[in-house]
């Protein structure tokens, strides 16, 4: 049987993804810098407070965030890990009503507000039909891909050795490894700390580069999930992928794309 293993798209072994909380004001300009540099963000919003005091009101989400992910984040902002089961499942659920008749997709991702979450609430998730992520505050300080996306822990906040651990990302050149540099925050801390500077040198460095998926959230979720349903012959000589989208794979050191639908013959 020879090696087969999964990279990233079109062969890469690194992946960068921003994911910011609250939807205000100062995502603005947040969206813009991303833009200019080719990241992808996810922005988690909380639909109960759309447009009231300076968050982005709901007939600006569509535009601002295209081509971004917007997540849940919870109607209102509570501290879920002190709330009851019932408040737990009208917050999460009813956010994701609200920012999905704005949407044209299905929301499918949560940042837990407050950073509050137990075991109960990851219990309870997987089946509140349709959060297939939810993302923490603790920082791991690492590159590496999560073990459980109801408990994804960001590398680290944009105020945390944000540069230093750029840097070491944009060297890392073992492709037998995949990485995986996710920063987490919220775009009003820039204006409080008069630090806009940290964020745009930041993406300056690490952004339009060939050798990095840019990504949000669900886009990591969905390919990983790709590859873990593709369906390999016993010997690995053949491999059907049953999802809508490509996943690449290293097959004794060659890049080989396996199409949605479609079967592919790895070993002649």
């Amino acid at each position: 049987m020879s090696k087969v293993t999964m990279t990233f798209p079109k062969g890469k072994h690194k992946v960068l993804t921003m994911s910011y909380d609250d939807g205000k004001s100062a995502d603005r300009r947040l969206v813009k810098i991303f833009n200019n540099y080719g990241i992808k963000g996810t922005f988690h919003l909380n639909s109960g407070l759309l447009g009231e005091g300076d968050r982005i009101p709901a007939d600006e989400i569509s535009s601002l965030y295209h081509g971004h992910e917007v997540s849940a984040h919870t109607v209102t902002h509570p501290t879920i890990a002190r709330s009851s089961k019932e408040q737990i499942i009208e917050e999460v659920m009813e956010d994701r009503k609200g920012l999905e008749e704005i949407l044209d997709y299905s929301v499918r991702g949560l940042s837990y507000p407050n950073g509050s979450y137990n075991q109960l609430i990851k219990d309870m998730l997987p089946f509140m039909g349709g959060i297939e992520y939810a993302r923490t505050v603790h920082s791991t300080g690492n590159f590496d891909l999560p073990d459980n996306f109801i408990e994804w822990h960001p590398t680290c906040h944009h105020n945390h050795n944000l540069m230093d651990l750029a840097d070491t990302f944009s060297q890392l050149d073992k492709k037998q490894y995949l990485n995986m540099l996710y920063v987490w925050g919220h775009s009003y801390e820039f204006d409080h700390d008069q630090n806009w500077e940290v964020i745009e040198q930041f993406c300056e460095f690490i952004g339009n580069r060939s050798d990095i998926w840019y990504a949000t959230n669900i886009d990591i979720v969905d390919y990983i999930n790709a590859f873990r349903n593709l369906k390999f012959s016993a010997n690995s000589h053949f491999v059907y992928n049953p999802s809508i989208i490509s996943v690449w794979l290293n097959v004794e050191e060659e890049i080989v794309e396996v199409p949605g639908g479609k079967k592919v013959i790895l070993h002649k």
